[in-house]
């Protein structure tokens, strides 16, 4: 499992191209086996894969659209809306302590698992990697810590962690994965954060690449100003509201600006945040947000 929402990763083995494998077929028929025996409320699916450049490029605004609706829709609730959040264990081969909890207020780290995915996921697979967590009592509204996620991050870590805070990247932040759409990186010199994402390609403001970061935060472990975390979050009220939130954001690639630029004008930061078009390092970063009189500093 390394996929996002809109980026599937499948890799075919040279040997079964050579040996013949010059179609899909066979692929879209395990697909098939694979939800109808899985899920019994499947009791008929068609798979279509689309190779075509062109009837993509038709298609993809439309399932951009889907899932943009999907996005508003959540927004619309809020954690202490609801008394039950999500878990997802589907990392859990190759992160063994990591378990995504998955709130109205955070979605899942690879992006790609809402609170009413979860929700619908429990329901048709009660037996599944995805399953329903009691969210009992708020013991901090600002860090938020709940006492039935604890509870689940002890029983899922094996007993590696339990306590967990889904509004921060400190003391006890979410386990991370290693499939995550992004990562949140604390920058000491500014005290502050900047954001990469998987397909930047580039070094980071501190000189890292998302590979390279992706390697020390990954693994399921909480990694105090580390956290991997899908990208919607950043439209979250509650995106590392104990730290900050948006307004300790100082850096991030030039298109994950651009995708949620409403998001930043609505807080005023949109000259306020660096991008990597604006500065190569630190040094330059703490000049750039002085001569742009960011916020935080």
């Amino acid at each position: 499992h390394m996929n996002q929402r809109a980026d599937t990763w499948i890799r075919v083995n040279k040997t079964a191209a050579k040996k013949g494998w010059t179609t899909l077929k066979e692929f879209g028929e395990i697909l098939n086996f694979l939800y109808t025996s899985e899920m019994d409320i499947i009791e008929k699916i068609q798979i279509t894969l689309i190779t075509d450049p062109d009837l993509i490029e038709k298609l993809y605004p439309e399932a951009k659209a889907a899932y943009a609706a999907r996005d508003q829709r959540v927004l619309t609730l809020h954690d202490e809306d609801v008394d039950t959040f999500y878990g997802c264990v589907l990392c859990q081969s190759f992160a063994p302590t990591h378990v995504s909890i998955i709130s109205p207020d955070r979605i899942g780290n690879c992006g790609a698992i809402n609170w009413f995915d979860g929700r619908a996921a429990a329901k048709i697979d009660p037996e599944g990697p995805i399953f329903a967590i009691p969210r009992g009592d708020l013991i901090d509204p600002t860090k938020g810590e709940y006492a039935g996620a604890n509870q689940v991050e002890r029983e899922r870590s094996l007993g590696t962690y339990d306590r967990v805070y889904l509004y921060s990247a400190f003391e006890h932040p979410h386990t991370s994965c290693g499939c995550f759409e992004a990562i949140v990186f604390y920058i000491p010199e500014v005290d502050a954060f900047g954001i990469v994402h998987r397909e930047f390609k580039g070094k980071t403001v501190i000189g890292e690449t998302f590979s390279h970061m992706a390697g020390e935060t990954s693994g399921g472990r909480q990694v105090e100003g580390r956290l991997g975390t899908g990208l919607e979050q950043i439209r979250s009220p509650k995106f590392i509201q104990a730290d900050g939130g948006l307004h300790r954001m100082v850096w991030m690639p030039k298109e994950i600006k651009e995708r949620y630029r409403e998001t930043i004008e609505a807080k005023g930061l949109w000259d306020k945040i660096a991008i990597e078009e604006d500065v190569a390092d630190v040094d330059q970063l703490l000049k750039w947000l002085d001569e742009h009189q960011h916020p935080w500093l």
